[in-house]
């Protein structure tokens, strides 16, 4: 009877202790690979060689893995396509690939590596995790073989998912997800049959997992956070940054504060192909973001985040309507120049004045700018710009028609020649460094 209320005397003093030391807040890395490419041959290589390639990307993704630990990190994201690149066909892709299992095999690959067959580069990726306590998101390619019983099954009896890996600060996999709305340059891989929602736990909150594209649908996206309440999305993405856009660093602010989540997105960095912007965002603002067209160097990011953060207070719905049927004296520009931007036209006009009142349109639709300049350098030039119309260049996109929240219809259209998932009527308000237009180096809304 003593040793009893001895123990519950203990519990009483030890539980407070416990719980004044569980924190609010976590630190996250995300890191902005400088990809070493494979050679693009037309013929498969050999396991082997392929391994020795990804092993060089492996290494650098170590070294960014082992600072982020120091640095306090609980978890890494790394960027799609991290290891081996994209320039592949459906032949010279295979000796890229493994086999990732469900994470509810319980499976640690860096003590049993062969367990479901080699997994040199699911090992590796483990240990990473393992030795330095940190969770390692990272993306690979899954192979999983299929026969003539599956009406979907490809010719060559195999489907190549677009995978992104999770493994836990003791090595175990703990999420896999298969990239379901697949980009232009993808035709080697294979979406799955469904759309996979992803979430797993942590003692730093819950997360949900997509890639790069799936950003611009509701399933799975938006389901994440509006249905299964995540509180961090991770986000491995190769994002092409083209100016004025700077869609990848925009889109990842905006779509952590609408949707009211902590954003930890990892993209490649390749200036060559204007290829940069990645970032920790959370809800109320950028924590860390980087993007960077002068060097061809990578980058890691390392912030703090709230395990449970809160929407904005700042973010609010204008009713644009509104705003447009307030504007008087429109009159738009005469001064306007044409640029070609990612084969589409745009439509710019100088903003001369310190301040003043600007429009400018491209057919039916205008836009409008009030402004007032803080201060302007000689060297610097804003422009308001514009495009209306349909944007034609990738491949086929998923369509979801929703009205008040529910699915209404779904299908698939291919923008080659005529169709386009993408609609892009848009204004931006930029700066130009030496009057060059086409180089904007911020973009606005």
């Amino acid at each position: 009877m003593v040793f009893i209320q001895l123990c519950v005397a203990f519990l009483f003093l030890v539980f407070p202790v416990c719980k004044s030391q569980a924190s609010d807040k976590y630190i996250a890395a995300v890191y902005e690979h400088a990809l070493v490419f494979p050679d693009v041959t037309e013929k498969p290589i050999t396991p082997a060689e392929a391994l020795r390639m990804m092993n060089i990307n492996l290494d650098i993704l170590e070294k960014a893995v082992k600072e982020a630990a120091k640095k306090g990190a609980r978890i890494i994201v790394t960027p799609e396509d991290g290891l081996h690149g994209w320039h592949f066909n459906r032949e010279t892709i295979v000796p890229y690939t493994e086999d990732v299992p469900d994470p509810q095999v319980n499976w640690i690959p860096c003590k049993y590596p062969q367990r479901f067959g080699p997994a040199p580069v699911q090992e590796r990726l483990s240990c990473m995790a393992k030795d330095s306590t940190i969770y390692v998101v990272a993306n690979i390619v899954d192979r999983k073989t299929c026969n003539s019983s599956d009406p979907l099954c490809p010719s060559d009896g195999r489907y190549y998912y677009n995978t992104n890996v999770v493994f836990d600060s003791e090595g175990k996999l703990v999420a896999r997800y298969h990239k379901y709305n697949l980009f232009t340059g993808e035709e080697h891989l294979n979406p799955p049959k469904e759309p996979e929602q992803i979430t797993f736990d942590t003692p730093f909150g819950k997360f949900g997992i997509f890639t790069c594209w799936d950003i611009m649908f509701y399933d799975p996206a938006v389901i994440l956070v509006n249905t299964l309440k995540v509180d961090t999305i991770l986000f491995p993405t190769a994002w092409f940054n083209f100016l004025p856009h700077l869609s990848a660093v925009k889109i990842q602010s905006a779509w952590a504060m609408g949707m009211g989540v902590n954003f930890l997105s990892s993209n490649i960095h390749n200036t060559s192909i204007g290829m940069t912007g990645s970032g920790i965002y959370a809800p109320d603002k950028p924590r860390e973001y980087y993007y960077n067209m002068e060097t061809d160097e990578g980058k890691l990011l390392v912030s703090e985040l709230d395990v449970h953060p809160k929407p904005s207070a700042l973010y609010s719905v204008v009713d644009w309507n509104l705003y447009a049927n307030s504007i008087k004296n429109f009159s738009p520009a005469t001064n306007v120049t044409r640029v070609v931007i990612y084969f589409d036209e745009y439509m710019f006009t100088e903003l001369t004045e310190a301040e003043g009142n600007i429009s400018i349109c491209h057919g039916d639709l205008c836009c409008h700018l009030t402004y007032r300049m803080a201060e302007k350098r000689k060297d610097e030039v804003y422009a308001l710009g514009i495009f209306n119309g349909l944007h034609v260049v990738e491949g086929q996109f998923y369509l979801q028609v929703l009205k008040d929240g529910r699915l209404i219809s779904q299908s698939s259209v291919s923008s080659k020649p005529l169709l386009t998932a993408t609609l892009y009527g848009r204004c931006f308000l930029g700066l130009s460094l030496q009057h060059e237009l086409i180089r904007l180096i911020a973009a606005g809304v």
